[in-house]
């Protein structure tokens, strides 16, 4: 992987201070109902099916809670930035791990996603479908630093 599509490593700590909160306030969302009042805004869609007599609407402005869609956004952004900064000294160690990490979580997160669509039904899988949009992000953070853990581990073992 080439570090050229990385980010510098000072967006690693920025990464972390929007991932941990952003991803523990959508694991509450996902278990409650959390929607705050003040966030009911007006918004440009490109299509929202509205299940009353207006039917669906193409590019054009609707009233939602965008609760959800910051949780997401800063999940997300938080996750990118996390996955992919660079680590303080980047060498071919550490460029084979984030890529067999990037694989795995990749497969693992294909796995889940298929899991879903065989056993999962109904409003659930939409859950299910919001859940793996962060998951790749989730498995791929955890895996590469938990391997980044264990060879320094072993290196500092061996000195």
């Amino acid at each position: 992987m080439k570090t050229k599509f990385l980010f510098p490593h000072r967006f690693k700590k920025i990464g972390w201070l929007l991932f941990i909160p952003f991803a523990i306030l959508s694991l509450i969302s996902l278990c409650t109902t959390l929607e705050l009042n003040f966030l009911n805004v007006n918004v440009f869609c490109f299509i929202h099916n509205s299940f009353s007599r207006s039917g669906t609407i193409y590019f054009g402005f609707v009233e939602n809670n965008i609760t959800d869609e910051i949780l997401m956004g800063g999940l997300i952004i938080g996750g990118l930035l996390t996955a992919f900064s660079k680590e303080k000294n980047e060498d071919e160690m550490v460029e084979k791990i984030r890529l067999e990490s990037l694989v795995w979580a990749t497969y693992f997160n294909y796995a889940m996603l298929l899991i879903s669509i065989i056993f999962i039904y109904g409003e659930s899988f939409f859950t299910a479908l919001l859940v793996n949009i962060a998951s790749l992000l989730i498995f791929f953070i955890v895996r590469f630093n938990w391997m980044l853990y264990k060879t320094n581990k072993i290196s500092t073992d061996e000195e």
